[in-house]
């Protein structure tokens, strides 16, 4: 069993790289064991196919240095927060154990996003029941519930709850996110539609909303959580 430090599950492939790929490789960074399972293939995506975001997912995990990375293969749009989808996800959950999970934002202009978030939200917490029973590599599995889990912002700004520092990490973040050519270069297959997302705009946004968070809390880029739960301190000295 490979044990994570984070773990990022996501609806589609790029998801993270976008939320949350400054904080992705700073932690791994500081030695941190990181991974992601991405929940779909972005199949009903404008441009490119399967296949292809495959390939761009795994030279992603390169550039960030994810000690794992996987795709469930749920369908894309039509997956469900039901029993089938959960068992799937508290399956992975106790197989890497995390400690800290991210997950798509709460509520954003894609649908398949809030719903995942809330798909992650209850499985995180069956995978704290002993009495639901999932088996991996023909053995029972333990129970297991991540200490915290946050939920990054996509494309509708979410006031955050914490922004994470990831000035020191944010050419590693763009790196990774130029990985996925058929999303975000519209140079690449020309011939396919171009898409909000292949223009210029979408990059410049993307730096511009990691700039205003990083600027409100006195830094150049910073990467916006939101939370279900107050986070508890010791001391007032362990905010920076």
């Amino acid at each position: 069993m490979l044990k994570l430090d984070i773990l990022v599950i996501a609806a589609h492939p790029d998801d993270a790289e976008l939320g949350c790929g400054g904080t992705i490789a700073s932690h791994v960074r500081q030695g941190k064991k990181v991974g992601i399972v991405d929940l779909t293939r972005g199949e009903l995506g404008t441009r490119g196919t399967p296949e292809i975001r495959a390939r761009e997912a795994e030279a992603a995990q390169k550039v960030l240095g994810l000690s794992v990375r996987e795709n469930l293969g749920f369908s894309d749009a039509f997956f469900a927060n039901d029993r089938a989808h959960q068992l799937a996800l508290i399956q992975v959950i106790r197989k890497y154990q995390p400690d800290i999970i991210l997950a798509n934002a709460v509520e954003d202009r894609h649908p398949d996003h809030g719903r995942a978030a809330a798909l992650v939200k209850e499985s995180c917490f069956y995978a704290g029941l002993r009495k639901i029973e999932t088996i991996y590599q023909d053995k029972p599995q333990q129970p297991w519930r991540p200490a915290q889990l946050y939920h990054f912002i996509q494309s509708n700004y979410i006031n955050p709850d914490l922004i994470v520092d990831v000035s020191d990490s944010w050419e590693k973040k763009m790196e990774a996110i130029r990985c996925f050519e058929s999303q975000f270069d519209g140079n690449n297959n020309p011939e396919e539609p171009q898409t909000f997302l292949t223009t210029p705009i979408f990059l410049q946004f993307v730096e511009a909303r990691a700039r205003e968070l990083g600027h409100s809390i006195g830094v150049t880029y910073g990467e916006g959580f939101t939370i279900d739960k107050p986070i508890g301190l010791q001391s007032f000295y362990d905010i920076h």
